[in-house]
């Protein structure tokens, strides 16, 4: 049985996240490191599987560096000082959820050969514990927050402007708006409360769960807004003019800005990708941040990031991290405004469906969906992650969720109807394979 995801493991607390498994996921994480730092999102249930990982780590020998309620890439940035971390957090997930994520000292989450060695421990070789008197012992750090800000204020210097930030009721709260603030922005802030009920709005930051932002960019003036997910991994925007600049909007941006010579994006990220980019390689991997900086760190990558709004910017970490997205962004909107830059954006018609999948039978329908898109004949067909067929006028991508029991269908086409053309005939394929 596989417990890790392309983003740890979360799910709904006390049922798929239980204290005793966070305990003894602890636990395993210590039987390999014996220096661990800490932290947590906004949750209500947070504090509690903190406090389990906690009593796990320290049972398995290993000292516990107690980070408190931080950003996700604010956790994998203190974790530099020491052997690994783990982060509490569901992320963009609803309040019934949580989860646990491992991480680097180079800021990438736990690669997948780490999360198996995690799991083997869990669920196969077993878990030891420690005597009475070796025990680890349990530090509090006050500092994981002012190095973030200070790691990030000496790339991104002075900046001016005035900038709307939404930190969805989490975790940014406590750190977006005083950098830009330090940094020499005026800053207006939306649910900059941690909340882990998320009164505001729902801790994704969608077009639809930011039109607060939008309508407060306009009606202050402002040069940008800003948005973050519950545990400060993903960034999006809005321009000046109060337009939604999702992830698809931001990839070719931030890869043109960053990419000096190559750049890593996921199998479902726009092809608009490469064609905005001039003499900068693309390299496409699985979908999923892990996958992501592995890619970076075995290319040497200048840039990564994926259509969700995770950005990974190695110059400063390998983490996906929605802070440093979010000055970067402002900085770029120092030169020109934001609603300049995606006008230049190539534009494609983009079609995104799930669909039930019995998880039993899911190796068998995935050869079959296979089968099905080489009968489409594609100019090419990579099985990756799921299965992406390339045409003359787009794609088609379907891969199996690795949260849920379903298939996901991302087409892009280079018009509306060539969208619907692939949809269609994705549909056709994935009827006669699952029904």
């Amino acid at each position: 049985m596989k417990l890790f995801g392309s983003s740890g493991i979360r799910g709904k607390f006390n049922e798929a996240i239980t204290p005793e498994l966070v305990c003894r996921i602890g636990q395993a994480v210590g039987n390999l490191y014996d220096e661990v730092v800490v932290g947590w999102d906004a949750r209500t249930t947070s504090p509690l599987l903190s406090n389990a990982v906690i009593s796990g780590l320290l049972a398995a020998g290993s000292d516990v560096y107690i980070a408190g309620m931080v950003s996700t890439p604010t956790l994998a940035h203190a974790a530099k000082e020491l052997k690994a971390g783990i982060m509490i957090t569901a992320s963009h997930n609803p309040p019934t959820d949580n989860g646990v994520k491992l991480w680097n000292p180079d800021g990438s989450s736990f690669g997948s050969l780490q999360m198996e060695e995690v799991e083997e421990l869990l669920l196969e070789k077993g878990i030891s514990s420690v005597a009475w008197d070796e025990v680890g012992h349990l530090h509090t750090i006050d500092w994981a927050v002012e190095r973030h800000m200070d790691g990030i204020s000496g790339i991104i210097g002075k900046l001016e402007g005035t900038v709307v930030v939404d930190c969805g009721n989490g975790t940014t709260s406590n750190i977006t708006p005083y950098l830009l603030r330090r940094l020499g922005c005026k800053v207006i802030t939306l649910n900059a409360h941690p909340d882990g009920s998320f009164p505001g709005r729902n801790s994704e930051p969608s077009e639809e769960n930011t039109r607060l932002l939008a309508r407060t960019v306009v009606e202050s003036g402002a040069n940008i807004g800003i948005a973050h997910d519950g545990d400060g991994d993903r960034t999006v925007a809005v321009d000046e003019t109060g337009r939604f600049a999702d992830g698809d909007a931001l990839m070719p941006l931030l890869s043109k800005l960053e990419g000096k010579s190559t750049v890593v994006v996921p199998i479902n990220a726009s092809m608009a990708v490469d064609r905005y980019l001039d003499n900068v390689q693309v390299v496409r991997c699985r979908v999923g941040d892990v996958y992501v900086s592995e890619k970076i760190k075995e290319v040497n990558a200048d840039f990564g990031g994926e259509p969700s709004g995770t950005w990974v910017f190695p110059r400063s970490s390998l983490c996906p991290d929605g802070i440093f997205a979010a000055a970067r962004l402002v900085q770029i909107v120092q030169e020109r405004p934001l609603s300049e830059y995606l006008a230049e954006i190539p534009k494609f018609s983009v079609i995104r469906k799930r669909v039930d999948m019995d998880p039993t039978k899911r190796s068998e329908s995935m050869d079959k969906i296979g089968e099905g898109l080489k009968c489409l004949n594609p100019r090419e067909l990579s099985d990756m992650d799921g299965y992406r067929a390339v045409f003359e006028n787009g794609w088609i991508l379907l891969r199996p969720s690795g949260t849920e029991p379903k298939l996901k269908i991302v087409i892009e086409g280079d018009s509306d109807e060539s969208a619907q053309a692939l949809f269609q005939n994705a549909m056709t394929v994935v009827k006669g394979v699952l029904g």
